[in-house]
Parts: structure tokens; sequence; C-alpha cells
């Protein structure tokens, strides 16, 4: 059985196995080997998402949006007004053909004469800002990791800037770092940058305090706090909870305060405000009833359940601590921004983009009918993960999320591009089919279920396009063909992990970024000693022991080095494979802090909880002699091409 035609009308150039509804009938795995899915796992997404058990039927065409491309028409279905995003607006009679570049690219809004549901129109470039000749280096960091004697016990945009500033000097014009999505504000934060309660607002605790407007009057009891809060960084291991609250309670104490700043910081906040409070203030409403009621607000009163409520808009109104959620968000635009710059030139900080959010969140409190709470994405078994993930977090509906006309798609992506040069989008094959696994099921018992990618694609390429930043898609792994045509034609830069390929560094794409590893594969050191295999196999990972020997014996042809040999020197290593993938044709190079200096440990052990400190291990040493090590000036000098 094949989709329909209605389906592949905006899903997908080619014929896929699925139905209506977008709910596959299995999957083809990279050994060509198909799975097909458990009939009882298909119907329960159907029921997820209001379809027929048997997904018959399909979903009604939206009147929420339509999305137009270059070369592509609106056609008035009647007599309309269509106000631009400007405010200007335009007549158009029935029937009448507009072409893409009269409209304009931006979000418009069509309206019937005769009265009706709006109709957004979404005017796209098609394609994302991208420089045909960026070749450039930087470092892939886990922000929180790289902490200086100054932190207050976890990276921070300061430290963000004298790294950037350290790498300027040696050639590199940009910087991947982790997610800045925000935790709950609770007492205990979630660890994982990507289990976030929002992908809209983003986490305090990579705020440098002591930048703060009102710092340089702080009193005793502040400079108190400071003092303690340095002495986390003695512990490797990072401690969120005592990070959090001590810049919490400086922040609230600050913020107290904040009526004396001077105008044009009182202005700079009030504009802020103004333009991002569609976005913000729901989330903002959302933090401050958390600290009232709990995160989880599935538990909250009922009447704040609904965040549309008259309840929510009463408890809103003139709330000092809602206005102080929005000024944190304030003061960490403004810290990544100044971060992005060196002197007078731009840096490209390249943030992440995580694939979903907590369900129990700020995100699916504010827009819940754009999920299906009672799913959750993951991977399927591979042959690197023998169980599978599941990654606890809710997917988008693809239909709910077109009847709110992707607002909630295009804020989440706009607040990535914020502030940045560049966006990384994890796993960016969920824009085209995420990997449902039904509340209480294995990951092998799941299900894909494909999106409306062609949409979303062109919302990416837009606010790509408006920020002025370009795009890279993290596309590792299971990889239907199409999904890298279509990732090309939107300028969309692909991912190549180096010990994953069996040629020469040379005969890598040019139109991706490179690196050997991500957070969630090990580090050169980790292969190279063995160490990280002997972890998984006492976490009782199944790895593939065979993959992870081939990679390690690649290693050693990558660096010139005998594999057989102990007394081998790591850094050796580590510099002969990023001296190999220098000679790689591709737009960006990455390289970690991690493998610079010698470290065993993966940032994150998938699929582990507490058996492994993912998210919590610190650097071994601080930024200030980490730039000043000669084995990282050495991978820069490597790197720069």
């Amino acid at each position: 059985m094949r989709c329909r035609r209605r389906w592949l009308a905006f899903a997908t150039v080619e014929v896929v196995q699925a139905d209506s509804w977008g709910v596959s009938f299995g999957y083809t795995d990279s050994d060509e080997v198909f799975h097909p899915a458990d009939a009882e796992v298909r119907q329960a997404i159907h029921r997820a998402m209001g379809a027929p058990d048997d997904g018959t039927g399909g979903p009604a065409p939206s009147a929420a949006v339509e999305v137009i491309l270059p070369g592509e028409t609106f056609r008035a279905p009647a007599d309309l007004e269509i106000r631009h995003e400007n405010g200007s607006t335009m007549a158009v009679a029935s029937g009448t053909a507009i072409d893409h570049r009269a409209l304009g690219l931006g979000y418009h809004t069509a309206t019937a004469a005769a009265g009706g549901t709006p109709k957004r129109l979404i005017v796209s470039p098609g394609a994302c800002h991208a420089d045909p000749d960026l070749h450039t280096w930087g470092w892939a960091v886990q922000l929180y990791a790289t902490r200086s004697t100054d932190s207050w016990g976890f990276g921070d945009f300061r430290d963000l800037r004298r790294l950037n500033q350290w790498s300027a000097r040696h050639g590199s014009s940009m910087v991947l770092i982790n997610p800045l999505h925000a935790p709950s504000p609770v007492a205990s934060p979630q660890p994982s940058p990507y289990f976030p309660t929002s992908r809209i607002a983003k986490s305090p605790l990579h705020l440098c305090i002591e930048e703060v407007p009102g710092w340089e009057h702080a009193d005793p009891d502040l400079r108190a706090t400071a003092a303690l809060a340095r002495s986390l960084n003695n512990d490797r291991r990072i401690d969120r909870d005592k990070v959090y609250a001590s810049k919490i309670h400086a922040l609230s104490k600050l913020w107290a305060e904040f009526a004396k700043a001077s105008d044009s910081l009182q202005n700079s906040f009030a504009h802020f405000v103004v333009e991002r409070s569609d976005a913000l203030l729901p989330i903002a409403t959302f933090f401050a009833l958390v600290e009232r009621h709990g995160g989880d607000w599935r538990q909250w009163p009922i009447a704040l359940r609904d965040s549309a409520s008259n309840d929510v808009a009463a408890f809103a109104h003139n709330n000092d601590r809602v206005r102080f959620h929005l000024w944190v968000q304030w003061l960490l635009d403004t810290q990544l921004r100044d971060a992005g710059r060196v002197g007078d030139e731009r840096f490209d900080v390249m943030t992440d983009l995580a694939i979903g959010c907590d369900r129990a969140g700020a995100d699916t409190w504010v827009n819940p009918t754009a999920f299906c709470l009672d799913m959750s994405v993951g991977a399927p078994p591979d042959a690197f993960n023998q169980l599978g993930q599941n990654w606890g977090l809710p997917p988008f509906h693809p239909w709910g999320l077109r009847e709110l006309a992707y607002e909630p798609f295009v804020q989440t992506v706009r607040a990535a591009l914020g502030g940045a040069g560049a966006l990384r989008m994890d796993h960016v094959m969920g824009l085209f089919r995420l990997y449902w696994i039904p509340d209480g099921s294995s990951p092998s018992d799941g299900c894909y279920v494909y999106l409306p990618f062609r949409d979303l694609l062109a919302i990416v390429a837009l606010e790509s396009h408006r920020a002025g930043a370009y795009v890279v898609g993290e596309d590792l792994g299971t990889v239907e063909p199409y999904v890298r045509k279509e990732l090309a034609k939107t300028k969309i830069f692909g991912y190549q992990l180096l010990q994953f390929e069996p040629g020469s560094a040379e005969d890598l794409r040019p139109d991706v970024l490179a690196a050997f590893t991500t957070h969630d594969l090990p580090t050169i050191p980790g292969i190279w000693t063995g160490s990280d295999l002997r972890a998984q196999i006492d976490l009782h990972l199944e790895p593939n022991v065979t993959g992870v020997e081939a990679i390690r014996l690649s290693l050693a042809t990558r660096a010139g080095v005998d594999h057989s040999d102990p007394t081998v020197d790591i850094d050796e290593v580590v510099l002969g494979v990023y001296t190999d993938l220098a000679r790689a044709p591709c737009a960006v190079l990455n390289a970690t802090l991690d493998d610079a200096l010698g470290v065993e440990e993966r940032p994150n052990m998938p699929g582990t909880i507490d058996e492994w400190p993912n998210w919590r291990i610190a650097l071994p040493v601080p930024l200030e002699t980490i730039l000043d090590d000669p084995r990282v000036a050495a991978i820069a000098s490597a790197l720069t091409r």
C-alpha cells in the first residue's frame, strides 16, 4: 500500500511507505532490511492523532496556512484583503493569481471580504542564507563544561566570549555550543540541554552574573554568593542545583534594583519586551507559575492548566515575577549577542536546536494541541545502539501544527537563531519523519511518522534568511535518499563524522560540517584507550565491539601510528586525526576541546540515566589553562586552512 496523493502533495517528493496520515508501514535500515511496523503500534499512533485506527480517510486540508515558494503563486479563492507583515494591505479579486515576488517574503494574512477564518501566507525564499565560499573551523564545546576560574560552577557567556576571542586570533570564525534552551525553573533543573521545558526561552544558567546591570553595586551578601558559587569549580562534577540556586538568588536581588538602571538600559529592556512578548510572555508566565505550583503543569489547579484561561491572564497581569523572567531573557539575549562579537567583527556562535521538549514543560502548556503528548520520539535499534533509543520527548502533531499555522515551529526556529550566527538542527531528519514510540512501549516497538517537510523547510529558510545565519542539519544515521536532496536544495549543510567514513578526509562532501565525534559518541581518547568500550560493556549497553575496534584501527591509520604500539602518545593520535580532518574540503570543520585535552569520558552516554554522569562532566582544567595549552594551539594551527 502506498500513501495517497494528498499526503504526497506536501510531505515528500517520492512515494513513501505510509498511509494518508503519514504513519509508516515500516522502515528500511542501513543494511537494506525492511522492518514492518506492528499493527497495534500504528493504531495507537492513529488514535493519538485523532485518526481512525486504520488510518483511512486522511486529514482534511488545512484552511489555516499556505506556504509559497519561489516560482509559485497564490490564487485567491474569494475576494480577499491581504495584510502584509509590515502592515500594508492589498485587495485581491477572487480567482486572481499572485506570484511569490508580488507577495514579498514574510508572514502575511489573507482575509475574505465576506468574513471567515483568516489564512496565513508564509512566503519563503526557499533556501537558507549560505555563503558559497564558506571555509572555516571552530571548536565544538559543551559550554556548561567550559568553566573559567571566574565561573559560578558553570560555563557562561563571558567564558564563551573569551574562547571566541582566542579562537579568532587562531584563525577560527565560529563555535558550536550545546542547546541554550531553558530548563524548568525548579530546585533541581533537568541536566540534559536536549530535554528543555522550552525551546523558545534560554537557560539562565549560562548568564554571567557579574556582567548583569547593577552588579557593580553588589552588596556583601551577593559578593558572598559569588565566592560560594566559584568554589563549585573545585568539583569536576557540575552541580546544577547549586548553580541555579545561586544565580536565581543573585538575579532576584539585581532585578529589585533594576529600576535604578540608566534610561538606555530601561529602554532596551522595554523594546525587547515589545518585540518578543508574543513568544516569551506565555513562557515567563509559566515560569512564575512553576515557582508556585511545581514543575508539571498537568498537576496544577485545573483553571491554570489552560494557558489561555482567564485565571492565567489574571495571574500574569502586572505580575512582577513574570516581568522578572522576561528581564532574565533580555539579559540572555544581550550577553549572547556580545559573545558573538570579536571587536567589530561577527563571530558565528552556532547554537543547537534540540529535537523536542519536556511533555510537562512550558512549550506544551502554551500549545498543547501542537504535540502528541502520549507519544515519545526516539530511534529504532541499529548497529551502534542495539537496544534502540527513547528520548522521552513528545513529537509535534503534524496536523495540529498546521492548524496553528506553524506558529509554534516558527517561534522555535526564530528563538534558536536569536543572537546566533549559525544553527545546528539536531536530528534534522525530524523535519521529514520521526520515530514515534507509544508511552509504555520499548524503543523496538515504534513506528515512523512523516511530517510536512516542504513547509517546515520553507520556514527554516525564511528565518535563516532574516537572521543572516547559515544552517547545519545533523543528518547522521538512517536517512532516506530524498532527505539529503531536499536539504541541499534548501541550502542546509549536512553532517559527516570522520569516524564513520571509510575513505580519505579529502573525499568528504564540501557542503557539510565535518567532525570526528559528537556529544553522544566517544572521544578520540576514549576510543584509543578502550575506556569508552569498557564503560559501555559495564553498563550493559551491548556495544558493537567489532565496529569500535574498526574505528580504533582507522584512528591509527589517519594519525599515522601503529595501533598495536602501547607507547603511542594519545596527544599524537588526536593531533594526527585532526591534521587529517584539515584536508577535508568541507565548509565547516569542528574539533572538540575534550579531544584536545585528552578527555576519555563522553559528555552523554545514550541509554543511561543515573548510571553515567550525563551532561555533568566539566573539562578537567579551567578555561585560562585551556587557552595556554600547546595541544589546543596545535589543533587550531592544523585546522586553520
